[in-house]
């Protein structure tokens, strides 16, 4: 981590020193901040008709991935300062989410969802440099299950990063347009990875033509092992989301990934996939929604089967939500997955096909006070 921080701190001194040094004594730095308070539980029940025999249900699978019990898949409390100058939020976690997608983390460690700390570095106050444990730039689900247009998450998100640790400066040069470049410690890590002196690096750039359209692309390069073994990898995130009508959203997403064979090589393995997403509101309670996906990785740069044709696997998912109220989410959904190769676990042996119900009731608080 301490290669981060050095990258960090030259950052924030060649930025603070021609930008900030200016606002200090600014009015807009003595009005008082807006304190958000945010909690939300997600509380499940998956039943896989494979019947497998360990915790975890499926080794890809980070959300939901229990079988046949009930479990708290994500619970988090949250409280951010936000000010036109400055902005923190800490935010601290639980569940069967955090037990799973921070199992390399050391402690208390993996109990952190976010901490983070930004500053506003002009008087237009579109230009900011935010620096902690902070979401990932990549990718149009997230952790939160009420944020997301499915119950489950697609195997696109399970396999990218849903949080990053580093710096990043945003600036949004207009209402439409948001760019972002960062620097991190590494592909979903809190800590790097020991040994490697190089840190990773990022950009975003999201679009808003319309209220109903936004259009982001991002990227990301480093390498996850230590420079005596070196990979390089490159991998871009490019979607769409679309309001159609009042009733009817779509997002469309496409994934691809190199990584180097071999230090110094020429040769690189890939992984790719496609995801598309379409959801249905018959009323303001009720929505349905229905994924299709295809997720490639030959080579195990992600997810390792140890096959002969590695994991290329589709799927096809159906949602049903029910809202009673805005900040309580009911939801049902069924889940086939179907591999080229037998992967998925059962009592005896493998099989290619997997084919789950689950269910939730997730509450999300959110209240800010001035």
């Amino acid at each position: 981590m301490k290669n981060i921080w050095q990258y960090s701190l030259i950052i924030v001194s060649i930025i603070l020193s021609s930008q900030l040094s200016a606002q200090t004594d600014s009015s807009a730095w003595k009005t008082k901040p807006e304190i958000n308070v945010l909690g939300f539980i997600d509380v499940f029940y998956v039943y896989d008709f494979n019947n497998p025999q360990g915790d975890q249900r499926q080794g890809f699978l980070f959300n939901h991935n229990r079988h046949n019990e009930f479990n708290v898949n994500l619970g988090l409390v949250k409280v951010g300062l936000n000010h036109a100058k400055y902005r923190a939020n800490l935010a601290l976690q639980t569940g069967t989410y955090v037990n799973d997608n921070l199992s390399a983390e050391p402690g208390l460690l993996k109990n952190i969802f976010e901490a983070r700390i930004g500053l506003s570095l002009n008087k237009k106050n579109n230009l900011w440099l935010d620096a902690g444990i902070f979401p990932s730039h990549i990718g149009f689900e997230s952790a939160l299950s009420t944020d997301n247009l499915t119950l489950t998450r697609s195997i696109a998100a399970e396999n990218s990063p849903y949080f990053l640790t580093g710096a990043k400066l945003s600036f949004a040069p207009s209402e439409k347009l948001e760019i972002v470049a960062l620097i991190a410690n590494g592909w979903q890590r809190i800590q790097g990875v020991s040994g490697n002196s190089l840190p990773s690096f990022g950009t975003q750039v999201y679009y808003t033509p319309s209220k109903k359209v936004g259009l982001n692309w991002s990227t990301f390069i480093g390498s996850e092992f230590p420079d005596i073994e070196r990979r390089m990898r490159y991998f871009s995130n490019l979607y769409g989301q679309f309001d159609l009508s009042d009733k009817f959203s779509l997002i469309a997403g496409f994934d691809v990934g190199v990584q180097q064979q071999s230090k110094g090589s020429s040769n690189y393995d890939y992984w790719l996939t496609p995801t598309v997403i379409a959801q249905y509101a018959f009323t303001e309670k009720w929505k349905m929604a229905l994924r299709a996906e295809y997720y490639q990785d030959e080579n195990g740069i992600i997810i390792s089967t140890g096959t002969t044709n590695g994991f290329q696997t589709t799927g096809v998912s159906l949602n049903l939500d029910y809202s009673p109220i805005p900040y309580i989410m009911c939801r049902l959904e069924g889940r086939w997955l179907n591999s080229r190769d037998n992967i998925f676990e059962t009592t005896s042996s493998p099989t290619n096909n997997n084919f789950i119900v689950g269910a939730s009731v997730a509450i999300k608080f959110d209240r800010t006070f001035k």
